[in-house]
Order: structure tokens, then C-alpha cells, then sequence
């Protein structure tokens, strides 16, 4: 008898259909084809201790599996317990009347319980898609694919219950999650805030700055000076994910095996942290099972990178092209896929190898030319890319002592939010365009403008530091988000010389912005 299952595989961050068609016949041998890898070859020894230890008999007959589309390397597991079902539905161990009604997945354990895959989120959405009625997942993956409304999900602990299930002798109910109220409940928790925060003032303008317009920032300052500590705070300032936003941040961190279990929707911006010994593949994504890189996993969130000049240079420039684009091409021999890479990066560095260059009681003990070639690990290409380059000192003991309250997240955020719904308005009709820093030449002209003085002003600066021109449209850029913060419709020669002086660390002024 030929039966037809119905699941669906992992290419990039999205699912693409599987239909897992299984004839079984008289004979004795068994065949899996549609270019499987390895993990599908070995189900059949899963399926059949799986479905043993379940109570029923598997079939010891002649059986074809084909995974089509044929010509799509299939990989991992999460095709056990479809196939599992399709062997039984052919041999007529079980019906096979409602397969045509179910998308379903999971990885088989040999004593016939049902483990936990990546991607079901990415895999809920192509069954909505597809029209199907009906998705069985495993019960750990349950709560992150009901969060896909307009369809039905169920979780299963084992075999036997997808099988009851399929055939309707279960009385296994959906699972129902109200995606909204959640988001709401959980969106504006964070665990660290701004109030915590002594001093600083400086930064934290720049943060919000920084944060209002989506811009790429980098800290310089001595071991000490709380650059860390404010960094992992710019998440409590950063507008909340957008139900669409929560959604595509879900679905990388669900294709890369990041959600715990019992997870749904993601409702705080990722905040990624990766080590500087982290190698290029695991930063922009790839390998030989290509999975998102650390780039992807910051996709509408903060990536920091603490200890910047320590971080490889080969490591380093493959930022250039995902800072720009905001998406990441990964191609190899066998395949090419695109993750989406909008992040806003977050760096921080000492300013010598020692760390107390410019320090105001500690002397610096590098040798002559040490902090001009350890500011060269960073390349001129890369810097120009860093909208704010912001110089940090240690807290006074006066700012330490200090008992009045400092501004909390809360009221920062306030700010950047109205910032943040003006840039919306603003490029509406814009494709691909939701704040100033990806703001293009045309759009600069039309809406970042400064007035004749703040013009005049910006050409003395360039000229006596001999900025880039992507300085130039840096610049602009963060003018721009001053000037909405500033509720300024125009910018302003006030704007363009507080963005001036977030450029600190250009090329012409190396070794003098201490």
C-alpha cells in the first residue's frame, strides 16, 4: 500500500514541504531515497525498537521510503516519527484515511518516546501556509509552535499517542496560547536598569542616541570604567519587538537549537555576547549543517563585542558586509542560504594593551607606538561603519557616593520610543528602511540635510581630520537622530556638533582623542 506523510525541513530560517511517501509490499528488505543523510539512514534501527517498545508490531516487509522533493539533501532526525507513521499506515497497522490532515515531526527514542527537534516554529508556519488542518510536534516543542494561530498543534509524549491520535482513538486536545498577552506581560522586564548607573551622563546619551536611531556604537575606556556593565543595560532602552519582530527572532533562535525547553515567542531583544576567540563560521553561520551564526542570533537585538582589538582581524571583517546589508549570505559548495542579520552593534576596548592610556591617576606603561598599532587591529573600513565612538572614564568617588536616584530605563526608553515612531512615520513608504542608520544617500539628502551653519561646521570638521565620506554619512545619520530626539524637524548646526563629537577615534585623529 502507498501511503503519503507530510512533514517539513530546515533551508536558512525557513521550512520548506517534505512528503514522505512509503509503499510497502510483500518481501523482506527496507530502503530509504530522496537524498537522506546519515541521521535519516539510521531511523530504521530507531523506528524499529521505537515502535516495539510502543506495543505494536513493526513490519518486517519489503518498504520504500522516498523523501521528495528528491533532489534536497534531507538532515537530522526530526523525520522519525513521520516515517515511523507512514510505515505503519503502509503495511495497515494503522489507517491511513486523515494522514492527508496532519503535518507532523519528531525525533523517535528507542523506547518509543517522542524527543524534541530544532525549527518547529519555521515548521508551524509552512503548515499554516500550506493549509493544513493539523501539526504533531514533540510536547517539548508544543508551547513554541502553538504560538502560530489559525492552526491546531499537538503535543506528543510517544509514538503511541501520535498513533491514537491519527486515528482517532485519543482524546489529546490542542494547545491554545494567548500569543498577546503574553508579549505584553513579559516585553518591558529586564533585569538590568540605567537607575543603576552612577554618573556617566556622557554614555548614557550616547546610548540613548544610539538606541533611538539603531547605530552601531564602541566604547573606549580603562579596565574598570563600566563598559560592560552599561552595555548588557541597552536592552532596557531599546524599543520593544514588534509581534512580527518577536516572530523572525523566534524562528532563528528556534532553527538553531537556542530555545529552552517549554519555550514561546521570544519577548525581549536578544543580547548576544560571543567570546573573541569565536571563529568567522560561528559568528556569520554556516558549516557542514549549516545553522545562523552569532549575527543572526542578534537579529533585532544588541551584539557586543566585548575586548574588541583582541577579536581576530579575519573575524572582525566579516562584519562589514551584514553591518551594511543586514542580511548574511552564507554560500559553499553544496548550498546557499541567507539569515537576516539587523543588529545593532555594541563594542567596547581598552585603549592601549595595557589599558590605562589617558587613564587620569594611572600611567600607561606601553612602550612609544604600542596604542597607535593596537588601535590599527581595528581596519579604517570597520571604524567608518561605527556611528558613535564615545570615550568612557572611571566613576569618581563623589559619582559613587552620590544617594540621588539616577534616570531609570524606563524614562530613557520613553525618548527613544518617540524618536523611534517619528523615523516610522517618517519612512513609511520606505521599503526596507525603519530607522536613520540605514538611512541611504537619497534619503540623507531629503531628510538629514543640516541648515548652512551646521553645514559649515561639518565641513571644517572633515576637512581638518580628513573623514571618509562614509564618516560624512555617518554623521548625518546620528544629526538626525539628535535632531528627533530634539523634537527638531530640521538639523540643526546643534546637532551636527554633538554627532561630531561622537567621532572621536576617526583615522586623522588617532592618538589624540585621549
Amino acid at each position: 500500500m502507498l501511503t503519503k506523510v507530510y512533514t517539513a525541513s530546515i533551508q536558512g530560517i525557513d521550512a520548506f514541504p517534505v512528503t514522505i511517501e512509503t509503499d510497502g509490499t510483500n518481501g523482506s528488505s527496507f530502503s530509504i531515497v530522496g537524498l537522506p543523510d546519515t541521521a535519516v539512514k539510521e531511523s530504521y534501527q530507531r523506528m524499529v525498537a521505537a515502535v516495539t517498545h510502543s506495543g505494536l508490531k513493526f513490519p518486517h516487509r519489503r518498504t520504500i521510503i522516498n523523501l521528495a522533493p528528491a533532489d534536497i539533501k534531507k538532515e537530522g532526525a526530526a523525520f522519525d516519527l513521520p516515517m515511523a507513521i507512514g510505515v505503519l499506515s503502509a503495511h495497515e497497522i494503522m489507517p491511513a484515511e486523515h494522514l492527508s490532515e496532519y503535518m507532523m515531526l519528531g525525533e523517535l527514542s528507542l523506547d518509543g518516546s517522542v524527543l524534541p527537534v530544532r525549527g518547529a516554529l519555521p515548521m508551524a508556519v509552512k503548515a499554516r501556509e500550506m493549509g493544513f488542518r493539523r501539526l504533531i510536534v514533540p510536547e517539548a516543542n508544543v508551547t513554541e509552535a502553538a504560538v502560530v494561530n489559525r492552526i491546531e498543534v499537538f503535543g506528543v509524549k510517544t509514538l503511541s499517542e501520535a498513533v491514537a491520535l491519527i486515528s482517532g482513538a485519543s482524546d489529546l486536545e490542542p494547545v491554545k496560547i494567548n500569543t498577546r498577552e503574553i508579549f505584553a506581560a513579559e516585553a518591558a522586564s529586564f533585569d538590568f536598569d540605567f537607575s543603576e548607573v552612577k554618573g556617566q551622563d556622557a554614555v548614557k546619551r550616547a546610548f540613548e542616541v544610539a538606541s533611538a536611531g539603531g547605530h552601531n556604537i564602541l566604547m573606549i575606556g580603562p579596565p574598570g570604567a563600566g563598559k560592560s556593565m552599561m552595555a548588557k543595560r541597552i536592552p532596557s532602552i531599546l524599543p520593544p519587538l514588534s509581534l512580527g519582530e518577536a516572530l523572525e527572532t523566534t524562528k532563528i533562535h528556534s532553527v538553531a537549537g537556542k530555545l529552552s525547553r517549554g519555550s514561546m515567542l521570544m519577548t525581549r531583544r536578544p543580547f548576544r555576547t560571543p567570546h573573541h576567540t569565536v571563529s568567522p563560521v560561528a559568528l556569520v553561520g554556516g558549516g557542514v549543517n549549516p545553522m545562523p551564526g552569532e549575527i543572526s542570533l542578534a537579529h533585532n537585538g544588541v551584539l557586543f563585542l566585548d575586548e574588541f582589538p583582541e577579536f581576530p582581524r579575519s573575524v572582525l571583517e566579516v562584519l562589514r558586509q551584514p553591518i551594511e546589508d543586514r542580511v548574511i549570505t552564507v554560500a559553499r559548495a553544496k548550498y546557499t542560504v541567507n539569515y537576516p542579520a539587523s543588529f545593532m552593534l555594541v563594542a567596547s576596548m581598552n585603549p592601549c594593551p595595557c589599558g590605562y592610556y589617558g587613564h587620569p591617576t594611572k600611567p600607561c606603561t606601553c612602550s612609544p607606538g604600542a596604542v597607535t598599532r593596537y588601535m590599527n587591529r581595528i581596519s579604517g573600513p570597520l571604524l567608518d561603519r561605527i556611528d558613535l565612538q564615545i570615550e568612557i572614564q572611571p566613576v569618581s568617588f563623589d559619582d559613587m557616593a552620590d544617594t540621588t536616584p539616577a534616570e531609570g530605563s524606563r524614562d530613557i526608553r520613553e525618548r527613544v520610543m518617540t524618536a523611534r515612531a517619528i523615523q516610522q512615520l517618517r519612512f513609511k513608504d520606505e521599503k526596507g528602511v525603519y530607522c536613520n542608520a540605514q538611512m541611504n544617500s537619497r534619503l540623507l539628502h531629503k531628510y538629514a540635510w543640516p541648515d548652512e551653519e551646521g553645514l559649515a561646521k561639518l565641513k571644517d570638521r572633515m576637512t581638518r581630520l580628513n573623514m571618509s565620506a562614509r564618516a560624512f554619512d555617518r554623521i548625518l545619520r546620528v544629526a538626525r537622530t539628535i535632531a528627533d530626539l530634539d523634537g527638531s524637524d530640521r538639523v540643526l548646526a546643534r546637532h551636527i556638533a554633538e554627532a561630531i563629537g561622537y567621532r572621536s577615534l576617526d583615522r586623522g585623529n588617532y592618538g589624540k582623542a585621549f
